[in-house]
């Protein structure tokens, strides 16, 4: 029988409902989680780790390095990893994790709910229950289970929060659908050899959201001194606006000659940008900018704040970040 480490991060699976609202509740959740699924025994043998209990909005990259650490350490012990985790940033922290773990030749999957396992309507069970079978299995990469698919983490995003289909892969199949039988359509392994813990991250980026009536010089106050990577969210292939008053070519200039990284991906969950299509896409590229292609916004941040931690020239970057390295385009 397999071994699988369940590891226990928080989330709303980790929650009890109390009254008017839910809370974490570290004490109770493994009690829960054996009255209410005493059968997991039959899939796998089954060892749990509370790593820490947070709400996955206060997680960022010391999290994802503890999770990786944990992984690592417990690497030759188990045969698969389960990760419980909040919903909300769910997909950062399994994008992370791809990048992070290098020839990563286990399933480390990420799985939680969208109501508490305590709720009576709660999707908990069926998610935990999928997610240590896929565990179990031959994916050798990390992945998001929910709603009977596995997703690659680094091509999911959420999509819902009142669904119980709360993730969707805009741009890529799911690793494996989950019927009466789990039917895997994706078996990659990303790199051989030793597991190599690279999880390190920068925050020396900064997200930019263009919308229409956007004043440039709201942007003349940021320190580009403190700023080694931009994320631009454009609309469509990677249109912003480019005349007149309104213009963010300057801005674009101002981050050239920083040397700072622009990075421009779409707004739109489907599809990939393309920035030799129109006019303002073009005159990004003269500007200095580079294409995130069909990345997900998560997958395009952790990306980033991965490759600024390893790499020092921004030449090296941009060829990195452009370059698939663990599917995530």
């Amino acid at each position: 029988m397999k071994k699988i480490l369940l590891i226990q991060t928080g989330g709303t699976i980790a929650m009890n409902a109390k009254g008017a609202g839910v809370e974490l509740d570290p004490e109770a959740w493994s009690k829960v989680l054996y009255e209410e699924i005493p059968e997991l025994n039959e899939i796998a043998e089954i060892s749990t780790f509370p790593l820490f209990f947070e709400d996955s909005s206060d997680l960022n990259a010391s999290h994802w390095m503890q999770l990786a650490n944990c992984v690592e350490e417990k690497y030759e012990a188990f045969d698969g990893f389960v990760i419980l985790h909040g919903t909300d940033t769910m997909a950062y922290s399994a994008s992370a994790l791809s990048f992070g773990l290098k020839n990563l030749g286990k399933p480390v999957i990420f799985t939680g709910s969208q109501l508490p396992m305590s709720s009576i309507r709660s999707d908990a069970r069926r998610n935990l229950v999928n997610a240590i079978e896929l565990a179990t299995m031959d994916f050798k990469e990390v992945g998001i289970c929910f709603n009977d698919a596995l997703y690659r983490g680094n091509r999911a995003t959420k999509m819902s929060i009142g669904d119980f289909d709360a993730f969707g892969s805009p741009n890529f199949m799911p690793l494996a659908d989950i019927g009466i039988q789990i039917q895997a359509n994706v078996l990659e392994q990303f790199g051989s050899g030793k597991l190599e813990n690279r999880a390190h991250y920068s925050d020396e980026v900064f997200v930019l959201t263009a919308h229409p009536n956007l004043n440039p010089e709201l942007l003349t106050g940021l320190d580009l001194g403190k700023i080694r990577a931009v994320i631009l969210r454009a609309f469509g292939s990677g249109n912003f606006c480019v005349k007149g008053e309104k213009s963010l070519l300057p801005f674009l200039d101002r981050c050239r000659d920083a040397g700072v990284v622009v990075a421009i991906v779409s707004q739109a969950d489907y599809d990939s940008v393309d920035l030799t299509q129109y006019s303002a896409g073009r005159a990004a590229l003269k500007h200095g900018a580079i294409s995130g292609n069909d990345m997900t916004l998560e997958a395009a941040l952790t990306k980033l704040m991965f490759l600024l931690a390893h790499y020092d020239a921004k030449s090296d970057i941009e060829g990195l970040f452009q370059q698939s390295l663990v599917g995530e385009l």
